[in-house]
């Protein structure tokens, strides 16, 4: 997931660390050099344990009109809704992101 929120521009960079536990991620956030705006102005969590949210790929909605991106686990890996909807596979919709 980090991975994918790199690569679309919303995190400036990340890093794994090993704590002898379960691990760490640490994020730098990025930021508008002129405004001084986050790039992230929305994170929302979809799916949660207590109740999965899971998505055919037509049913994949759109975050801001396309504007935004939706994280989706899939049975080919973890992709965006547009990278979803091109493959033709739906999964598990984990968060959407403007």
């Amino acid at each position: 997931m980090t991975e994918i929120l790199y690569d679309k521009g919303y995190i400036l960079k990340y890093k794994f660390e090993d704590d002898n536990k379960q691990g760490l991620i640490k994020i730098a956030l990025k930021y508008d050099p002129q405004t001084k705006e986050p790039a992230i102005r929305s994170l929302e969590r979809v799916s949660r344990p207590g109740l999965r949210q899971y998505a055919k790929p037509s049913e994949i909605r759109k975050v801001q009109s396309g504007l935004g991106i939706a994280i989706v686990s899939t049975s080919k890996g973890v992709m965006t809704d547009k990278e979803a909807r091109a493959q033709n596979v739906g999964g598990e919709v984990m968060a959407n992101i403007y």
